[in-house]
Formats: structure tokens, sequence, C-alpha cells
């Protein structure tokens, strides 16, 4: 069994499907998810998305098929701008529910320089992701760069995987966005498990694009 394969099976917190759903209803209507989940064969959450609480049984193959089902609706490019813009807006939306981990806004966190508040916000995010969910990340940092790996990822059971986690990159662009106080970082993916890498891995830049 392939290591792809070994990812079936495995769950987000139910809080992570809610925010999915809900951002891609704030990006798209309530009508226009209803047909993703339709052509994704998610029917079970056509009345109700998962609730909004942190039990691991969001499963991965939900995810995967939504992302799927968006590829297919709106072709690559049109998916990419539509899981991007989910994965900024689910952040937002889920800011206060992880308040603790994600509070950088101190004045400490002020006069700090940008690369080491974005090193802050990475880690919060990885701990919030490691605990709730099964995607195992990991930061590590270069000279220029810092590298998000995903150690197990629900993108790359997918029909044809590849370096498209458009949903993952969403969250850590807003992030960085959120913790520099709206300035933008480079953001790329550049490895994917299912085109046989050791992990789905995203490269951050250290410094601010604006």
């Amino acid at each position: 069994m392939s290591n792809i394969d070994q990812f079936r099976g495995l769950t987000f917190m139910n809080k992570i499907g809610y925010l999915y759903y809900l951002s891609l209803e704030e990006v798209m209507g309530a009508n226009g998810v209803k047909a993703v989940l339709r052509l994704g064969n998610q029917p079970q959450y056509l009345d109700a998305y998962p609730p909004s609480d942190f039990k691991r049984a969001y499963p991965f193959e939900a995810q995967a098929a939504t992302s799927q089902a968006l590829h297919t609706m709106y072709g690559p490019r049109g998916a990419r701008g539509l899981e991007l813009r989910a994965g900024r807006v689910a952040f937002n939306l889920g800011l206060r529910e992880f308040g603790p981990l994600l509070s950088v806004s101190d004045l400490a966190m002020k006069l700090m320089p940008p690369s080491m508040k974005l090193k802050i916000i990475l880690n919060a995010v990885t701990q919030v992701f490691d605990r709730f969910t099964d995607l195992r990340p990991h930061i590590k940092e270069e000279k220029t760069e810092f590298i998000y790996h995903i150690t197990q990822c629900s993108n790359c059971i997918a029909r044809d995987p590849a370096p498209n986690f458009y949903l993952a990159r969403g969250i850590l662009e807003e992030s960085a966005a959120w913790a520099s106080g709206g300035k933008r970082f480079q953001v790329e993916q550049c490895t994917c498990m299912g085109q046989g890498a050791e992990t789905c891995a995203f490269k951050i830049g250290k410094e601010p694009l604006t």
C-alpha cells in the first residue's frame, strides 16, 4: 500500500470542514456550494455542513472530493482562485476560535521584524493543525524562507494529485498577512507527495512583497 493510500480514513476536526464550506459559500454562494457537493458525491453536507466543533470527524476524502469537484466545474485556474480565496476567508472566519494560539497582536510583536512575526504565526498555525487534524505538519527554517511541510495530505488522495493544495496555501498566505498587519508574503507549494515527494511542502518567503 502506498503512502497516499494510507491517508484514506484520516480526518480533520469538524470545524475545518465547516469553515471550508462556509468560506466557499462566501465566495460562490450557497447554491454554488450545493452544486459542488453534488458533483463531489457529498450529499451528507447538502442540508448541514459539518458541526463547528473540534471532534476529528471530517474525512480527508470529503475535502479531496470537494476540491476535485471544484477543478471539474471551474477548471484548474478557476478552482485555484476559489480555493485560495476560501483558504483566506477560512483563516479569518476561524481566527477567534483559536484565540490563544494565534494571539500575536501585543506590543512586543509590533516591535519585531516581519520575519520574526512570520515565524511565530507559522508555528501557531502548525500547532493548530497538528493538534486538531491528521495533516502532521512541521516547519523548517532556511536562510531566506520557511518551509511548511505536510506529511499526511488530504489533497493527495484526489484523482489527479499535484502541487495544488490551494486551500492550505490560502490559509498560509492569510496567516502571514494577518501577522504582519496586511503585508503579503510569497507562498508557493513546491512539492507534492502524490507525485512522489516525501512531503507536501510550501515555501514562504521571509520578507514581505509589499
